[in-house]
This record gives C-alpha cells, sequence and structure tokens, in this order.
C-alpha cells in the first residue's frame, strides 16, 4: 500500500477539503439547518372506557335485609330517581320516622328538634337517593347512566358497607390511547385528538389529552394518554376500540434536518456539517422526534449550518480513517514512517542481518529437486526458493544433489 501525502495546506483547517468537482462526481448535496415544528400527526390506537369520576357505588351504609331488587340485569340503563331495590333497615326505618314526624309537627318545639334529626340521619349515612314508601326504604339510582355492577339479591342480609349497586355515567367517557415512548415528548394536556370508531363510520369525536398517566408500559413500551370524549347521545361503549389522532400543534420548534442526513450506529448519532472554508467534518448531534421525512436535533447544532443529506456516508468514512491515522502519527515515534501496513507494498520489513549462505534453489511444490542457482522451475511456472545454512533441515529431499 503506498503512503498517503498529508499537504501543507491541509493543516490550516480541520475537517475533509473535497473539490467542488469531485463534490458532483459523487453526489455530495448539501441543505441548510432550519429550526420548525415536525410536519403531520401521530394516529394510535385507543380503548373506550368509564368515566370514573361519574361513577356512584351504592352500598348498606347500616345492617339491612333486601327485600325487593327491581334492576336485576347488569349493564341495564336507569334514569336518575328510579327504583333499584327496596331495603328493610331498622336504624333506617326509626330516624326516618322520627324526622317525618317532627317535621309534620307544629309545636316550637318540634320545629327545634328537626335539624337534630337530620344530623341523625346523616350520621347514619342515608343517601339522598334513599326513600321510604309505607315504611319500606327504596334506594334510587343518583345519576342517569348504567347498571355496572349488581351485588343486591332478594330475601339477602346486608352487612353495613357491602356494596349493592355500581353505577356509571355516560355523558362523558374516557379514551386511552397508547403513545409511543418515542413520540410522548411531543404530546402535553391539551393536545387536540380526534377520535374514530369502526362500528360508527362517518363519526369524529373530538376532545384533548387531560392527562398523561405517570407508566410505561414495559412490553409494548408506550405510555397510556387519558382523553376526556363527551358522550351525549350515548354512542360510546366500554370497551370499544378506537383509532386516535393526535395533532401536536402549537409545540416548541426545534432544529430540523433531513432524516437521510442522520449517521446512526456506534456509539454516538451524527451529521456531516459543511464550514464556511469549504470542508466537512462530522459533529456529534442528541436527536429527537422523526416525521414527514425530517429529523428534530436537540442538541449540536444551532440552525443555519449546512448539513451534507447525499454521499454523507463516503465523508464519514473518510473522516474516521483521518482521525485514526491522525492518532497513528501522533503515537509514533519522531523519524518513524507511518500511515501504512507492513508488507502492503510486497517489501520486506525484516531487519537486515547480513549476507546470508544459500545451500540451494528448490521447487515449492517439488522440494526433493534442488538447483545450484536461482530461476524458474522446470516443472512449473514458479520461482525457485533458497535455502538458507541456517534454516532448519527439510524432512524431505536433504541429500539430494542440487540439479545443475
Amino acid at each position: 500500500m503506498q503512503l498517503v501525502p498529508k499537504y501543507a495546506d491541509e493543516a490550516t483547517g480541520t475537517g475533509i477539503l473535497i473539490a467542488p468537482g469531485v463534490r458532483q462526481n459523487l453526489g455530495i448535496r448539501t441543505v441548510e439547518v432550519e429550526r420548525g415544528r415536525l410536519p403531520g400527526a401521530i394516529s394510535v390506537p385507543g380503548t373506550i372506557g368509564w368515566d370514573l369520576r361519574l361513577e356512584e357505588v351504592m352500598s348498606a351504609r347500616v345492617d339491612a335485609i333486601i327485600e325487593r331488587v327491581f334492576v336485576k340485569a347488569p349493564y341495564e340503563r336507569v334514569q336518575a330517581g328510579q327504583p333499584l331495590a327496596g331495603i328493610l333497615a331498622p336504624a333506617w326505618s326509626t330516624a326516618l320516622a322520627e324526622a317525618q314526624a317532627l317535621r309534620n309537627a307544629d309545636s316550637a318545639a318540634a320545629q327545634a328538634l328537626q335539624s337534630a334529626a337530620q344530623e341523625r340521619l346523616r350520621v347514619l349515612g342515608l343517601p339522598a337517593s334513599v326513600r321510604s314508601n309505607d315504611g319500606r326504604i327504596v334506594l334510587s339510582a343518583p345519576v342517569d347512566g348504567v347498571v355496572s355492577e349488581i351485588a343486591a339479591r332478594e330475601g339477602a342480609t346486608a352487612a353495613a358497607g357491602t356494596l349493592l349497586f355500581r353505577v356509571n355515567g355516560t355523558d362523558t367517557v374516557w379514551l386511552e390511547a397508547a403513545i409511543p415512548q418515542a413520540g410522548v415528548g411531543a404530546i402535553a394536556p391539551g393536545t387536540p385528538v380526534e377520535a374514530r370508531v369502526s362500528t360508527l363510520p362517518g363519526k369524529v369525536f373530538e376532545g384533548r389529552v387531560e392527562t398523561l398517566l405517570p407508566q410505561i408500559e414495559a412490553g409494548s413500551r408506550t405510555q397510556q394518554a387519558r382523553i376526556v370524549l363527551e358522550n351525549p347521545e350515548g354512542l360510546l361503549t366500554p370497551g370499544m376500540f378506537a383509532q386516535v389522532t393526535l395533532d401536536p400543534e402549537g409545540g416548541e420548534a426545534h432544529v430540523l434536518v433531513p432524516a437521510d442526513a442522520v449517521i446512526g450506529g456506534g456509539t454516538q448519532t451524527r451529521v456531516i456539517v459543511m464550514t464556511r472554508e469549504g470542508r466537512f467534518q462530522p459533529v456529534a448531534v442528541q436527536t429527537g422526534r422523526s416525521g414527514g421525512g425530517m429529523t428534530e436535533i436537540l442538541s449540536g447544532l444551532e440552525g443555519g449550518e449546512r448539513v451534507v443529506a447525499s454521499g454523507q456516508f463516503l465523508i464519514d468514512s473518510e473522516a474516521s480513517l483521518s482521525g485514526a491515522l491522525d492518532r497513528l502519527n501522533a503515537d509514533a515515534p519522531e523519524g518513524q514512517p507511518t500511515g501504512t501496513m507492513p508488507g502492503m507494498d510486497g517489501a520486506s520489513t525484516a531487519e537486515p542481518q547480513g549476507k546470508r549462505e544459500v545451500l540451494y534453489w528448490y521447487d515449492p511444490m517439488r522440494p526433493e529437486e534442488h538447483f545450484d542457482k536461482p530461476g524458474k522451475s522446470p516443472f512449473m511456472d514458479m520461482q525457485l526458493v533458497p535455502k538458507y545454512a541456517d534454516e532448519a533441515p527439510e524432512e524431505t529431499g536433504e541429500g539430494t544433489e542440487p540439479t545443475p
């Protein structure tokens, strides 16, 4: 391998200098780095669920016997005030009877005791949806919605704290969208959202991201974004799958470069920058999101530079080789040649050891045939090889007289 010249004008700057004609032949193309926002929206899958803030749990606040259950089918729609069950609760019945008697009394003393009776009802945990009808305590639905769970059974005894019904409101629902980890940085509370459900063609449900749940799914490497959707007609049902489009408009502007200009692999990500002097040098960068053929640069570039968008791998390879040779030359002792691999130019790298005595020459393919002078083998078109006196004796062919 021939030695590579190092010219004096190359020492005046860093990077690689490439003539304009060579750039054109290699197809090297540069573009100016600009600041902006990535175009396009993010499309991810999502799942509809209950808005748990509209959930009402109805339980027995005191010991009671369930006499009648009016709603027996799970997921039945109910209206606010609709009876759900009739129960017998002595503590509640007694307190309600006393409160009603005081309310109907005309005496001044009875009027004074009304507030105490109402406080007793509150302490006993009597919900506002409970009403008395001919001595029977009736539990009524607190909101419009769906009875998602029914635990009450006719004739059963319910201890204080036992769950009887769970009612979920449907005016709004939660949509949980799985955001890839790489795109989470562009999503924030308030990001506009459009949701489409395959079972409701032509319907578009609009909303905004309410919060990003502080948990990453280990298997899919996604983070859940909670979106609140209005559902006045009750068309959206928990369990539905939706296609969610998030448009992170108004996000922070970043330095943008063509995605093809980014060189990955190894221990760092880099781009090739062309300096004002026309030299090319690699610059380490930290990348962000990618989209629309562009990549965000979070650090390493300021904007206004020119980066190589085509042919950058050739320049990167040359820069890596030049850097390795420069490090080799810096480490070599003064006066020693550098920049070539031993033996690649065909010359011997052995130190001169004086004249060696030659016993004979032989054909490498037929070592038993010896000759007294150098030349080509009469058997094969190959040069004869010398046998030196200081070499170990051959196992074959020793003692054969040299052929004249």
